[in-house]
């Protein structure tokens, strides 16, 4: 979970590394380095701490060098410190690698290279690359590097350079690696938001695959050392969505970006009474469907079970894809198996896609190229734009609107008729979402009440007891702050225990066929002293009475009620975050993109 960056040209590469390493910071910033080839020597720079740290130190130095690598990182193996920071060298400092991964047989190797003579100065697997390579150089780094990744166990990308030639050799198994391809120019980067202000013409490379970078231009290969032709891919978003656009994070950015972001979504896939998308299977064949996702993620899932079993009657499983692929799941012919991962690089959601080999297979992905949007038979781009902050927001409401459609879609093909009161009405939502956003100062006074709050729970019912578990996952991830989402009727099964009079219940109600249920759930809460906060539909003197404080959102069907519960809780979340000081795109020992199991 960590970000690379590689250059080599005509330009001076430490500035565009340098670039690249404050784009990718949201991967990973526990430390920064750069690594330079400069009059035939390595210089190498290495900072803890955030990439302002590094970019101070290398306002001292005048560099001249047109190649080099660059890693900003997120701690696996060895704690946050300058020692452990990439870049790595061998013995003699005359290899450089950069590494993001894990080496899982790292232990062994490190015996067997330390018994050779090689010393190993930090506490991480990826030193041990730098060895091997060293191990294995007889004056040609590529072959070197080829050997060296045949040793390796578990997830790598990488790129090396060394003293010895004036070239860059990345390689690929596991997690992701682009070339940027420009004139007389070539970058490596973990995503194109590190590289987009100078190329968007890019080349995605593929599990064992490793590519070679010189003067002369690149080749990519197989591990095997069979010669690739990979197609190069236009990038179509710009360098102004990866910016703040003023606002004071990119995770309120983001927020306020949901209207737009859904609009998108949906654009050309409701028309002439239709769902298009692009779907390849025999909807009429399918008999039960799985999505798997992590986090936020697998919150949209549990959403998305709800709506495919009411709209079209397919039985539906939702599982953790961490623990999908070590439970010996049972899958058949006729299954469909939904990935959804925002990233598309999900370590644990691609492994369990690559473990499912006799069904049909379906991504919900927000980054176009990514592995696994290439590795699904099927696939629903989310068309959200980059999403910089941490904690996702637009990329969650995109993913539930984005459910939506194809539980409409599959109804459709089935039963031949299009529900199209549910799909007009899925149209008005970025409106409404609006329509909650221009409550921000209201929803920001609420939040203040929350700041010295040590405790939350998240109650909702039905559809919406995940989106009680997203909002507590939101306060949980960028306010520190310990918070729980729970069916609301499960609350006397134990988390009634907590209820006292400094703990605040965030209540969803809306109007159904369940709100008498969830109206006595309140009342339990406040007999027993705690202060509530209830999103609701609904006017209603009860509620009023019952709650500390309200915020009202659109009422709309039930299946899209969790596209305007969640904006509210997102919001409450950020304010809270950024009362207390909390910069919410970097939280703490969070990465945006979970590369590794």
């Amino acid at each position: 979970m960590c970000g690379i960056v590689g250059y080599l040209g005509k330009k001076s590469a430490t500035p565009i590394l340098l670039s690249g390493l404050k784009r990718l910071e949201y991967r990973g910033y526990d430390s920064a380095g750069i690594c330079v080839l400069e009059n035939g020597a390595l210089r190498t720079f290495k900072k803890e701490g955030p990439i302002q740290m590094l970019a101070t130190e290398l306002e001292k130095q005048s560099l001249d060098s047109q190649i080099g690598i660059a890693h900003t990182r997120w701690a696996t193996h060895g704690r946050p410190n300058e020692i452990n920071a990439h870049p790595h060298y061998d013995c003699h400092h005359n290899i450089a690698v950069v590494h993001n991964g894990i080496v899982e047989n790292f232990e062994g190797l490190k015996i067997l290279l330390e018994k050779e003579g090689h010393k190993i100065v930090s506490e991480t697997d990826s030193e041990i690359i730098s060895h091997l390579i060293e191990k294995f150089y007889k004056g040609n780094l590529e072959q070197a590097v080829l050997e060296a990744v045949r040793l390796l166990e578990g997830t790598f990308g990488l790129a090396v350079i060394s003293t010895s030639e004036n070239k860059l050799v990345a390689a690929r198994r596991g997690s992701p690696l682009i070339l940027g391809i420009g004139p007389d120019e070539v970058f490596i980067a973990s995503d194109a938001s590190a590289i987009i202000e100078y190329t968007n013409q890019v080349i995605y490379l593929e599990d064992n695959e490793i590519a070679t970078i010189s003067e002369s231009g690149y080749k990519i290969e197989s591990l095997d050392g069979h010669s690739i032709n990979n197609q190069i891919t236009e990038i179509k978003w710009t360098i102004e969505e990866i910016e703040k656009s003023g606002f004071e994070h990119f995770m309120l950015k983001e927020i306020f970006e949901q209207p737009k972001a859904i609009a998108n979504a949906l654009r050309g896939r409701i028309k002439d009474d239709k769902i298009k998308l692009s779907v390849n299977f025999d909807s009429k064949k399918i008999d039960k469907i799985i999505i798997t996702a992590c986090g936020t993620s697998w919150h949209s899932a549990l959403i998305g079970k709800y709506l495919l079993e009411k709209i079209v009657g397919i039985p539906t499983e939702v599982d953790y894809a961490s623990e999908f692929r070590y439970r010996s799941p049972i899958v058949r012919e006729n299954n469909l198996l939904v990935v959804i991962s925002q990233s598309g690089e999900t370590a644990d959601t691609l492994a369990a896609l690559r473990e499912i080999k006799n069904c049909e297979t379906l991504g919900i992905i927000n980054s176009v190229g990514s592995t696994i949007s290439r590795e699904v038979k099927s696939g629903i781009y989310l068309h959200a734009g980059p999403e910089i902050g941490v904690a996702s927001t637009k990329a969650f409401t995109s993913q539930v609107a984005s459910l939506v459609l194809l539980a409409l879609y599959l109804k459709e093909q089935i039963s031949g008729q299009l529900d199209k009161d549910l799909s007009v009405e899925l149209l008005t939502i970025p409106e409404k979402i609006q329509s909650i956003l221009d409550q921000a100062e209201t929803i920001k006074e609420i939040s203040q009440n929350l700041v010295n709050a040590k405790n939350l729970l998240y109650l909702g019912r039905g559809i919406n007891f995940p989106v009680a578990l997203e909002g507590a996952l939101k306060l949980k991830e960028v306010s520190y702050i310990h918070a729980e989402g729970y069916p609301a009727a499960e609350m006397k099964h134990g988390p009634i225990a907590l209820i006292d009079k400094n703990m605040f219940v965030i209540f969803i109600v809306n109007h159904g066929p369940i709100f008498e249920k969830i109206i006595s759930n309140m009342q339990e809460v406040q007999a027993r002293g705690g202060r509530i906060i209830t999103i609701t539909d609904t006017k209603d003197a009860t509620i009023e009475k019952l709650s500390e404080f309200v915020i009202t959102v659109p009422s709309v069907s039930e299946e899209l009620s969790p596209l305007v519960n969640i904006v509210s809780l997102q919001l409450i979340s950020y304010y809270v975050a950024s009362a207390n000081g909390i910069n919410v795109d970097k939280p703490r020992n969070l990465a945006k993109s979970v590369t590794v199991e």
